[in-house]
């Protein structure tokens, strides 16, 4: 099998993982405060990237040497926050919902991106930015006339994952993508550490269960996409990652009554075109400015 077909499988596991793990947390999250199962998951991630960490070449000590120690704790604590928060909001707005705001976040990016990494936008993307922001005010129409306030922690969640992207892309100007990966697991753990067990609760039997297997599909799901990282462009990755998208619409529907309006439905189209035109977009001028300093 060639090696992007690999590739491209690696991805729709893990998208499929993802998916299942968020319907999970869902569940969780209902029943137990998002920063206790936060913090179960955050244990079996740390587990994995430790482990994983040691068996590089030059050991855990090579994959922990950083140039930027400072923005690597600050990129697993935004990661952390953002997970507690896209928890609670399954358990809130719904599976389906905060997916279909969730897909805004690459429109997001790039807007950040301009004053945070001095990037430049030219008109397509800006065109893209504005239709993919559109797409985000159908999505955040209100029902009856009134706005759900409960729609801006989903915004939050959002703004959260981009101030971590944007960290990471400055993060990897000095250091390695493992080495960003390490810190991810770790500082993570660590910071719901310092917090979860206030929040401790005792699950039932079942739900330890359900628990064990969100761990399991925090570990797989992570292993695939590293894997799809090794044969795959970003670029060729990112537009896929719109299923869970299509998976979280399918879980919130049939397992968990959820009902979507066609505004929202409308709106996440709009949103999951515009982010993947600009994506592209991305990539395309990142390839002629990689093109360009090397004739140079």
């Amino acid at each position: 099998m060639k090696s992007k077909t690999r590739g491209y499988i690696f991805v729709l596991l893990a998208i499929t993982i993802f998916s299942l793990q968020d319907g999970i947390s869902k569940h969780l999250a209902t029943n137990y405060p998002p920063i206790f199962v936060t913090m179960i998951r955050y244990w079996a991630f740390a587990f994995f990237t430790i482990l994983l960490a040691s068996r590089m070449r030059g050991g855990l000590r090579a994959t922990a040497r950083t140039q930027r120690p400072l923005l690597q704790i600050v990129r697993g604590v935004l990661l952390a926050a953002q997970v507690v928060v896209a928890i609670s909001c399954f358990a809130i707005i719904g599976l389906a919902h905060s997916q279909a705001i969730f897909s805004a976040t690459p429109i997001l990016i790039a807007l950040l991106s301009m004053p945070l990494l001095g990037e430049r936008v030219g008109w397509r993307r800006w065109t893209a930015i504005g239709a993919g922001l559109a797409g985000v005010l159908l999505i955040l129409k209100p029902e009856g006339g009134f706005f759900d306030l409960k729609l801006l922690l989903a915004i939050f969640s959002c703004f959260l994952f981009a101030f971590y992207v944007i960290a990471t892309r400055l993060v990897s100007r000095d250091d390695s993508a493992m080495t960003s990966f390490f810190y991810t697991g770790v500082v993570g753990a660590v910071a719901m550490t310092l917090v979860g067990p206030f929040y401790w609760t005792w699950m039932s039997g079942w739900d330890w269960g359900w628990m064990g297997l969100v761990c399991a599909t925090s570990i797989s799901s992570h292993y695939f996409l590293i894997r799809a990282y090794d044969m795959l462009d970003a670029a060729a990755v990112q537009p896929l990652t719109y299923l869970q998208l299509v998976y979280a619409s399918i879980i919130g529907v049939t397992i968990y009554g959820e009902t979507l309006s066609p505004s929202t439905i409308i709106g996440s189209a709009v949103v999951v075109a515009a982010g993947i035109f600009t994506v592209w977009r991305e990539h395309v001028v990142a390839r002629r400015s990689d093109l360009r300093l090397a004739s140079q």
